[in-house]
């Protein structure tokens, strides 16, 4: 082990001041959070989801946007003029349009109806319109759903998918943990196009982060991989990062690795890479990433 040291459809509402957040960047500091969304789960209040959202929003003084989507299937052909499939799928939305507005006035009690929150509510493929609406924030914010719902992606978000065609970091919440406090901060670095995505995705938390760890694994090329780490350190020094850094033997899984670590120094979040290089997401991720996907006992940013 080494260590490297380092200095220091949409609503409106009422409007609620506040205080200036311990996040809110300098002047000048173009490296924040201004837009953030928060993906709901129709099958799920979510309403742990929607409190640290709306927590993060108040500490960049961003915009929230609340997202939930669902889609409709299509019975069995049945002998007629397609009169029941039509009735059985008008049953179908209007169900979900129950439920989307269910979900929209928690949101919207969650977050004080504020002018700085707003809503999309959608009928239909509910990881693909999640990634084609990505573009409007800076910040994707998902989470663990219970085992016995994660298999219906009519229903709920693919987790690995979004990633991958998201183009923006999203941050998985913990169930097991009430806030964000991103006060320790653990990196899982590859020097990577996803990996240096991960750090710069992170900055804005990095910043304001006490204690952050950038772990990486030793391997063969050990003089190329210190190389990338004192760049990576450099760099995030330069931007006010409290850093320092730690290598991890090459025999252990680097997922589960990643997680004793982040619980060792009590940290809250893990910041990573999304490794994939193929649009079947199971063939995408190494096991690192898909250790993180599902570990819930610790909130994890990913970027691809």
């Amino acid at each position: 082990m080494w260590m490297l040291a380092a200095e220091g459809l949409h609503a409106h509402g009422a409007s609620r001041g506040r205080s200036p957040a311990v996040g809110q960047p300098e002047k000048g500091n173009v490296m924040t959070y201004r837009v953030i969304m928060v993906h709901l789960d129709i099958d799920d209040s979510s309403t742990h989801r929607m409190k640290i959202a709306w927590q993060l929003a108040e500490e960049f003084k961003a915009e929230l946007i609340g997202f939930c989507a669902c889609n409709t299937y299509r019975p069995a052909p049945v002998d007629g003029d397609g009169g029941f499939e039509a009735q059985f799928l008008v049953q179908q939305t209007d169900d979900i349009n129950r439920h989307l507005n269910m979900i929209r006035n928690r949101f919207e009690e969650v977050t004080g109806n504020s002018e700085r929150t707003s809503w999309i509510g959608l009928v239909g493929d509910p990881t693909g319109l999640l990634a084609k609406h990505a573009c409007t924030a800076d910040l994707i914010i998902s989470g663990h759903l219970e085992e016995h719902f994660q298999s219906n992606n009519l229903r709920n978000v693919d987790t690995g998918s979004l990633i991958f065609a998201a183009g923006r970091p999203v941050l998985l919440l913990s169930n097991k943990m009430e806030t964000l406090t991103a006060d320790k901060i653990l990196i899982g670095w590859k020097n990577t196009r996803e990996g240096r995505r991960a750090v710069t995705d992170a900055l804005p938390l990095l910043r304001k982060a006490s204690d952050v760890l950038l772990v990486t694994v030793e391997t063969d090329e050990w003089e190329e991989i210190r190389e990338g780490v004192e760049e990576v350190s450099r760099y995030l020094v330069k931007h006010g990062v409290n850093l320092r850094s730690e290598v991890l033997s090459s025999t252990r899984n680097v997922g589960e690795a990643l997680i004793e670590t982040a619980h060792a120094m009590n940290a809250d979040l893990v910041v990573a890479g999304g490794f994939g290089h193929s649009r079947l997401w199971e063939l995408v991720f190494g096991g690192t990433t898909k250790s993180l996907i599902a570990d819930d006992s610790v909130h994890r940013m990913l970027s691809n």
